[in-house]
């Protein structure tokens, strides 16, 4: 009997295809939103499905996992999943993974060095600038911005990501320091990092912040008040990691009262809401989730998902299970 599988939102036909060729039913939500809670757990009540491809906008709890009990199978389009109970999925037999690809790490990578040039240069301000009309000729001092060359880029997290981030700052010629909860010898060797044993210690030291950590409950506000007066009056914070790891609100306070330089963002804490006021700031770029979106990175992502479907349903066992 053919498998359904239902795939919350359009992703690349890559993915799609692959499920198709293997003669399954793969329903894809027809309109270009995100889903609601709700209109989720109605659909999956409706249809018997399989297994579901999900996205790290889709909220898949309990009530999900009552509204589908034929599912056994949650893949989610992302390298994260904690938009996923895995505990609670865990607990009814039920298997998630995800879709770490290389592709997406070096997309984030390069969005990384972009919005760190982009505030460094006040790229953002400048085109703006010009659109409304306001230049009106060559002038010494216009949107004087800073040097990269010899700052210190201060990696939070030196996983996948921050290695790639790491690569490329060293051919902008900035020194690298950095913290994780596991030392990493080959960012140390190849691209002369030097290891600090606390985030206090990066914050104090770096020029440049680029945060690089998965949300967990030790992570969330990871970034706060106390620690954003840490850095440096010229310092500026990247965050492309998510939302909650830095707390909003105390970052458009830092920024507004000028405690540090400049932030960008491109996961929001309340995504797709900013809090109040950041938006009217010209030190922080803001860009709505793309970090990863490339077309390499996109089709990688949807073939790995989709190949994980088919392998859980061929009698393999998927390379990317989250909770064995």
């Amino acid at each position: 009997m053919s498998k359904r599988v239902f795939i919350t939102r359009r992703i690349p036909d890559i993915g799609v295809d692959m499920l198709k060729a293997k003669g399954y039913a793969a329903d894809v939500y027809p309109e270009d939103r995100i889903l609601t809670h709700k209109k989720l757990v109605d659909i999956l009540k409706k249809g018997s499905y399989d297994a579901v491809l999900c996205l790290l906008t889709d909220a898949i709890d309990a009530a999900v996992f009552d509204s589908a009990p034929s599912v056994k199978l949650y893949a989610n389009y992302a390298s994260g999943y904690d938009n996923i109970d895995v505990a609670e999925a865990k607990r009814r037999g039920i298997t998630v993974t995800n879709a770490p690809a290389d592709l997406t790490s070096e997309a984030v990578a390069e969005h990384t060095i972009a919005l760190i040039l982009a505030l460094a240069a006040r790229i953002v301000e400048a085109d703006e600038f010009v659109r409304l009309g306001k230049y009106k000729g060559w002038s010494p001092m216009n949107f004087i911005g800073t040097d990269i060359l010899g700052k210190t880029l201060g990696l939070i997290g030196a996983g996948r990501i921050g290695e790639r981030v790491a690569y490329y700052s060293k051919g902008l010629g900035m020194k690298i320091i950095y913290t994780d909860v596991v030392r990493n010898d080959r960012i140390e060797k190849e691209y002369g990092a030097v290891y600090r044993g606390s985030v206090e210690e990066v914050l104090q030291a770096a020029d440049v912040i680029s945060l690089h950590v998965p949300l967990l409950d030790s992570t969330r506000h990871l970034i706060n008040e106390a620690r954003l007066r840490l850095m440096k009056p010229t310092g500026f914070l990247i965050n492309t990691s998510r939302g909650p790891v830095v707390d909003e609100k105390a970052l458009a306070e830092a920024l507004k009262e000028k405690t540090i330089a400049g932030a960008a963002l491109d996961v929001f804490e309340f995504e797709p809401k900013t809090v109040p006021g950041l938006a009217k700031l010209d030190n922080v770029i803001l860009t709505p989730h793309i970090a990863s979106a490339s077309i390499e990175a996109r089709d990688q992502m949807a073939e790995i998902a989709a190949q994980n479907i088919i392998d859980f349903f061929e009698g393999g066992k998927p390379r990317n299970i989250v909770n064995p």
